[in-house]
């Protein structure tokens, strides 16, 4: 009975969890299911992504990739460029936590960033294999029961939303305007808008893989341009920080 009572509550735990996450990824969902339904693809597509994928603004991308017809290669590439940080998440993420088995294969697929930023910074004390994996199933339920609203809405819809598609286009100068509050990221801007330039002009079949290739590439040159930087100012730091002078014939050092 107390087994069952504190899994009860942990499914509780994991529910409010999830609640701040849903009905911030819910719209996004529901946009999805209308972005679907406007780009003439089958209404299908919508859960599909969201149960397959459950990639947030990718998904988003894909649709816009999908509709256009765009190259395997390209839209690989893409959502290997945006999705690369997930990596990363396993390092830090109390995955730990989860049972193994399926239970921890299906953790790790759903780990978006709203999941990791949910468990990552909680204690461990308060963490549990119960409470995360309702929490991050609830999370997926908030994205698909949005997509097939939207769906739903569109369908009834009598003609299209002008200007929908630039949904997708908001959304990432929204993500932008916010990095760009930050100095330290305004040169990463600087080489984004420098990347997408280069490739509409060298590029013009394949803008976009060649645009994220560059900008990869500018990346790292920033980053090991910046270590060496801050590497040479601590020497410099060095240099210019007086020594003790050294005792003088006949003196005894303090030491």
């Amino acid at each position: 009975m107390a087994a069952s009572a504190r899994r009860t509550t942990q499914i509780r735990q994991g529910a409010v969890d999830s609640l701040g996450v849903g009905l911030g990824i819910f719209p996004l969902g529901f946009a999805l299911g209308l972005l679907v339904i406007q780009a003439d693809l089958p209404w299908w597509l919508a859960p599909a992504l969201s149960i397959v994928v459950f990639a947030g603004s990718v998904e988003l991308l894909l649709v816009s990739l999908i509709a256009t017809s765009t190259p395997l290669l390209t839209i690989a590439a893409t959502v290997f460029a945006l999705n690369f940080r997930h990596v990363f998440y396993p390092l830090s993420f109390p995955v730990q936590v989860i049972k193994p088995g399926i239970r921890r294969a299906y953790s790790i697929y759903a780990m978006i960033d709203e999941a990791y930023a949910t468990y990552v910074l909680m204690p461990p004390e308060r963490l549990s294999s119960t409470r995360m994996l309702t929490g991050q199933l609830l999370m997926q339920a908030y994205w698909v029961a949005g997509g097939v609203l939207g769906v739903i809405v569109a369908s009834f819809l009598p003609t299209p939303i002008e200007g929908f598609e630039f949904a997708l286009v908001s959304l990432f100068i929204v993500m932008a305007l916010d990095a760009a509050r930050s100095r330290n990221e305004i040169p990463s801007i600087v080489l984004a808008g420098f990347s997408v330039a280069l490739a509409m002009v060298l590029v013009p079949e394949a803008p976009l893989l060649a645009a994220l290739g560059i900008f990869t590439l500018t990346l790292v040159a920033r980053f090991f341009w910046e270590r060496r930087r801050r590497a040479e100012s601590l020497n410099q730091d060095a240099a210019d920080t007086p020594k003790d002078e050294a005792p003088k014939d006949g003196e005894v050092s303090d030491a």
